[in-house]
């Protein structure tokens, strides 16, 4: 499973197939005064950088992105307690409903 799988050629020898590396071909130099046959580019010229950040951020812009986080922090903090809410409310109620029932089988006990 783990050994390496040697890929067989199609023809109906099956003999494997010789594993080529490619290797860099190395152009001739000449000086260039000399006449050649090849062509040469001439590299592309380089665009510099903009100095300026990609992001700009005007005090519109700012005034949204506080405005933003204001709200998120908003209505993730309702949420929050909108669910600290409800598990006060549930446990409440079972208390209560713990109480009733311990009551009514207190007042059954008695009446025996």
């Amino acid at each position: 499973m783990f050994q390496p799988r040697i890929p067989v050629n199609p023809t109906p020898a099956k003999q494997p197939v010789p594993v080529v590396t490619p290797t860099a071909i190395k152009q001739p130099h000449h000086t260039p005064a000399a006449p050649c046959g090849c062509q040469h580019h001439t590299p592309a010229p380089v665009i510099p950088a903009p100095s300026r950040p990609a992001v700009q951020l005007t005090p519109v812009s700012v005034v949204a992105v506080v405005g933003g986080g204001v709200a998120v922090v908003l209505v993730v903090g309702a949420v929050l307690v909108s669910l600290l809410l409800a598990v006060a409310v549930t446990g409440a109620s079972l208390a209560i409903c713990a109480l009733v029932i311990r009551s009514l089988i207190t007042t059954d006990a008695k009446r025996r």
